[in-house]
């Protein structure tokens, strides 16, 4: 007995007609940019097993300009985002710390060159990540889900992304607010994805030998 096909996904005009989905603001999206700051986002993030993922990097546009990023990372609950800013050595090291750890299992779209520029960046190889996209192909979809298309089949609604924030400075060590919400929202909106499917994280490492 075959399994019957899923749904469409929705097309761009179908998606444009959506209502939009909202946005974690301000009050719950925090700037990890200082030691202290690292200090007190590991401690909030280890009461948890799985967050969003996503990073974002200063875009290059001449020809074979290479990437230096990413130059932030960040990690949401279905509450609340923390945006690392990479400059201090305190928060590059929150970071790997993090990234490295098989007990927080971390959930995003298209995480294949956030591998590569981890491991160049912070000098870590990834673990417990979990790319929605390769949920949704296993689900019978053939093109790639994006977080855009995720959204508007799982919640029919319209999730939006600023251009110019995506081709913003994310370098600069001063972020704005609309760079900070564009981050968190990103890593967020997986997260929402990874709870609306029913996913739970698989047993981190220390769980499967204890």
């Amino acid at each position: 007995m075959s399994l019957a096909p899923p749904p469409p996904l929705p097309t761009r005009e179908e998606i444009a007609l959506l209502e939009e989905f909202p946005a974690l603001d301000m009050p719950d999206i925090e700037l990890v940019a200082t030691a202290e700051h690292a200090a007190r986002a590991l401690a909030a993030l280890g009461r948890f097993d799985v967050v969003g993922f996503d990073t974002e990097s200063k875009p290059t546009f001449q020809k074979n300009e290479a990437s230096t990023g990413p130059h932030t990372l960040q990690l949401a609950t279905l509450d609340h985002a923390w945006v690392f800013q990479l400059h201090d050595p305190d928060c590059r090291a929150a970071a790997a710390s993090l990234l490295a750890s098989s007990a927080l299992t971390k959930v995003g779209f298209g995480l294949s060159s956030d591998r590569t520029q981890i491991r160049a960046k912070l000098g870590v190889e990834p673990q417990a990540v979990i790319d929605l996209d390769t949920v949704f192909r296993r689900r019978g979809y053939k093109n790639s889900v994006g977080v855009k298309t995720a959204v508007a089949l799982v919640f029919s609604q319209r999730f939006t992304k600023s251009r110019k924030q995506s081709t913003s400075n994310w370098s600069t060590r001063h972020l704005s607010e609309g760079q900070l919400r564009y981050a968190a929202n990103d890593a967020w909106a997986a997260m929402r994805v990874y709870e609306a499917l029913g996913l739970r994280p698989a047993p981190s490492a220390s769980a499967v030998q204890g």
